[in-house]
């Protein structure tokens, strides 16, 4: 049977197969987690690839960034192991972005051989971001770490299961460079037993379609993708599209650093050319080239076609032109850690860029980052370590039909806001307020979202804050006339008043009645605010998100001559 051959039903019914079976992984692994940054945060993904390693199908909620990541396992294991020395039974582990394919060291690929009728189809993987994974700063993600050695553990692409045999010397390693090691052990199993599920649930549907029948299924899925992206790229006008951002810093003293982009779209092929931009950095926002490749996919998706499957066929579409050593395409031993902020300012670029060509698929920039934030010490209820990580959201910017989204995750990464009862639960820590800032979205003919504010008490201890934040010197612009949101900042209680922090603080003490304040970036709004519709400045006002003085600054024409009803 060729794939020309097989009927429309059969291919469907094949890749709901195939999408239900990352699905249960992903919602298997959430809940057999420990740390809240997975079961409840949900910063994990779950994919099949093939025999080859092109990624086929990924789980709906999985992070767009973590494509980058499986892609890169599949290239590292396939080369370093022949086919005649993967078996069943075997689970594959690595995390290194330089020799393992990964994007950082906190994100842990898993990859479990997929077997049929004695044959090799591919690969059950499965990602998730360990909250810890040792260095030299709690959370293995601050600021002020200058090579990859810093970071945490490396682990190059293993076998921690040989023919179903875990080797207990390889996780007792893992284990024993990890701050929390039982914390650590509980998501490592819950990633093994994704894995595990993922096989069976494949050898179920190998029961009624044969090898032959999949892989021709595998093929037409990417095909499709890949003749769709292709039409859409098509259908965006010839030319050459320019733009260019910078990040805030490296951590490490560097500051305003250039990223440069010139998109050349001709047919159906769009290259993106990112020669021009600042050379990788001794901070630890570098990026992986699979990482650019991931922020071009998305960017791709989310413009040109959001309705298309997410596989091989995007990537192949993805042709990239960079400086190998630059903070796109860093080489060994840059540190990573924070590449995801640089991955969130290379979508924003994409973006600009492209609003010259198609500016009714354009948004105000958004917050523009993962903005960090970990606490760790001694537990005083029981006397044990623990370690609280998270990135917050903000805003995501104005479009050209509606207002932007308060305090979200936005473009590459869409995990969840982690609940404050489970903070309090977990972590010895208050909560003391959480809620949105005010006037921090960018007016507009629809305005940006605006960003969080979260202040959080040590109980009882004296703990550890480090951080990591973007956006926070260099406001997210507003395209087509749009005002730029309100960048985000770090501070500590200080006696009376506030101290403000570095944009990636680390290290920084925090007595049990102090308090740190961690208030995330908005985002740029849309169209001239000159052209907001007077209702809608009428419901930013009851909504309390925006000021009188901001109103009336930013839409002196309508708040004065629009009639407000009486109260």
């Amino acid at each position: 049977m060729t794939r020309e051959t097989i009927d429309p039903i059969t291919i469907e019914i094949v890749a709901s197969a195939f999408r239900s079976v990352v699905d249960e992984t992903f919602i298997a692994l959430m809940k057999s987690a420990y740390s809240t940054n997975i079961k409840e945060r949900h910063d994990h993904s779950t994919a099949i690839c093939d025999r080859d390693g092109r990624l086929i199908v990924q789980a709906e909620m999985s992070l767009p960034i973590h494509i980058a990541s499986m892609t890169g396992l599949m290239k590292s294991i396939l080369a370093k192991y022949p086919p005649s020395e993967i078996e069943e039974g075997d689970i594959f582990v690595a995390n290194d972005p330089h020799v393992a394919g990964g994007t950082h060291l906190p994100d842990i690929n898993y990859a479990a051989p997929l077997f049929l009728e004695g044959e090799l189809l591919g690969f059950l993987c499965n990602i998730a971001h360990h909250a810890d994974i040792g260095g030299m700063a709690p959370g293995s993600m601050a600021g002020g770490m200058s090579e990859i050695y810093q970071e945490g553990l490396r682990i190059p692409v293993v076998k921690l299961f040989r023919k179903g045999e875990m080797q207990q010397d390889i996780m007792d390693l893992m284990l024993l460079n990890a701050r929390i090691p039982d914390e650590r052990r509980g998501d490592h199993f819950a990633q093994i037993a994704a894995c595990r599920l993922g096989v069976r649930r494949v050898r179920e549907i190998g029961q009624r379609y044969s090898l032959s029948t999949i892989r021709n299924v595998f093929d037409e899925l990417v095909e499709r993708t890949r003749s769709r992206m292709r039409a859409a790229i098509a259908d965006v006008p010839d030319g050459v599209y320019e733009f260019e951002d910078v990040m805030d810093d490296d951590g490490l003293g560097t500051v305003d650093i250039p990223i440069r982009l010139k998109i050349t779209v001709s047919g159906d092929r769009a290259v993106f050319d990112w020669r021009g931009s600042s050379p990788q950095v001794r901070g630890n926002i570098n990026v992986p080239i699979n990482a650019t490749q991931a922020a071009v996919a998305y960017a791709l998706r989310a413009l040109l076609d959001p309705e298309i499957a997410n596989n091989q066929g995007i990537i192949d579409c993805c042709e990239i032109v960079s400086d190998k050593g630059s903070i796109v395409d860093c080489v060994a031993p840059a540190p990573v850690a924070a590449r995801a902020n640089t991955s969130q300012r290379l979508i924003d670029i994409i973006i600009g860029a492209f609003s010259k060509a198609i500016p009714e698929k354009a948004v105000g920039a958004s917050n523009g980052a993962n903005t960090t934030a970990v606490f760790s010490g001694i537990d005083p209820r029981n006397g044990n370590p623990y370690l609280y990580f998270e990135t917050l959201g903000g805003g995501f910017g104005g479009r050209n039909d509606r207002d932007g989204k308060d305090g979200v995750q936005v473009h590459i990464t869409n995990t969840s806001n982690l609940p404050i009862e489970s903070i309090e639960t977990e972590y010895p820590l208050r909560v003391v307020s959480y809620g949105f800032i005010e006037d921090s979205g960018g007016a507009g003919k629809y305005r940006g979202g605006g960003g969080l504010r979260r202040v959080i008490q040590p109980v009882d201890h004296e703990c550890i804050f480090n951080g990591a934040g973007e956006r926070f010197t260099n406001a997210p612009w507003g395209v087509f006339g749009g005002q730029p949101g309100r960048p985000g900042r770090f501070l500590i209680e200080n006696g009376g008043g506030e101290k403000l922090l570095d944009v990636k603080p680390s290290g920084v003490t925090v007595p049990a009645d102090r308090r740190i304040i961690v208030e995330t970036p908005g985002s740029g709004g849309y169209g001239p605010p000159a052209e907001r519709d007077p209702q809608a400045v009428e419901i930013d006002r009851v909504s309390q998100k925006y000021s009188e003085q901001f109103l009336a600054r930013h839409y002196p024409g309508i708040v004065k001559g629009f009639a407000r009803p009486a109260e």
